[in-house]
């Protein structure tokens, strides 16, 4: 198939653009400068500018934009800047797409969508959860709206931590373990959805060429985890102490409204879609994906 990917530099982009490669598609890559290489296309979200003839011949469109979650405290310009990140390039695609009549648009979005479940397992078929992030991840995904009226398959990818060896939150809590400072995050008894990067990838892949998938898919390990388990299972993985906690009163210091939404509370979400429609995930616990983004 011939795919168009945006936000294809960051860590899940670049790894997507290989694989679909890898398997034999075409990849044209969206960038918000002048193109330098035969694979790039120009585009202007803010002006909702895409260069001519970009989507000649294309089968599908993944749409992986949007700024940092974690990046910083969520002031109110900053909550403003994470939505224009994802609404205003999301509802220039979904317009392409009705333009150009693509069949598909597959749109980035959020496990958060879900809000804290606690102890309540959910799948694609729960409602909107409360909060910001869940309220972001709403805004995110109506606006595909324009492709979905004008006929197209559109699939909201929700996704959760990617457990990667190039970097994310792996990169920045391998060194806390390896010198011994590793711990669970307040009470630990929040959910962890988590999600290798290997399978993030290849879920995305699955979508793109089963085109009886459409509407909402968890992009989650299929066996969750607390807090807790997460940080037990990385250190016996790195073979270090996890003895520390981290308190949620430091954490909502530092962070903010982030940290509650975050780290200390979360969906407990399971991937029924992609399980139902045959999905085989290449990691299955968060150990095995521990395991593989560490001896990497």
């Amino acid at each position: 198939m011939r795919v168009v990917v945006a936000g294809s530099s960051g860590l899940i982009g670049t790894a997507l653009v290989a694989d679909l490669r890898h398997a034999g598609h075409e990849v044209l890559r969206l960038v918000r400068r002048t193109p330098a290489a035969p694979d790039e296309r120009g585009w202007d979200p803010p002006a909702g500018r895409i260069d001519d003839g970009t989507f000649d011949g294309v089968d599908a469109v993944i749409n992986l934009n949007g700024a940092g979650i974690g990046d910083r405290p969520w002031s109110g310009a900053r909550k403003q800047q994470l939505r224009d990140s994802r609404t205003v390039p999301t509802d220039v695609l979904a317009g392409a797409v009705a333009e150009h009549g693509v069949a598909s648009l597959l749109n980035a979005s959020g496990i958060n969508f879900y809000g804290d479940t606690g102890s309540r397992v959910v799948d694609e078929s729960a409602p909107v959860g409360a909060g910001f992030l869940a309220e972001l991840c709403r805004d995110w995904e109506v606006a595909t709206a324009p492709a979905a009226a004008a006929g197209a398959r559109v699939v909201l990818m929700r996704s959760c931590v990617v457990l990667s060896p190039a970097g994310g939150l792996l990169g920045r809590l391998r060194p806390l373990f390896s010198l011994m400072l590793g711990g669970r995050l307040g009470s630990g008894r929040q959910a962890f959805p988590w999600i290798s990067l290997d399978d993030e990838v290849g879920a995305m892949r699955f979508l793109v060429e089963h085109p009886d998938v459409r509407g909402p898919v968890n992009l989650a390990g299929p066996e969750p985890v607390t807090n807790a388990e997460f940080t037990a299972a990385l250190a016996a993985v790195l073979n270090r102490p996890a003895l520390l906690t981290v308190p949620a009163l430091a954490l909502r210091a530092v962070l903010g409204q982030a940290a509650e939404e975050m780290i200390l509370t979360g969906p407990l979400a399971v991937p029924a879609v992609l399980q139902e429609h045959g999905y085989e995930f290449r990691h299955r616990t968060v150990t095995d994906a521990l395991s593989a983004a560490v001896d990497r």
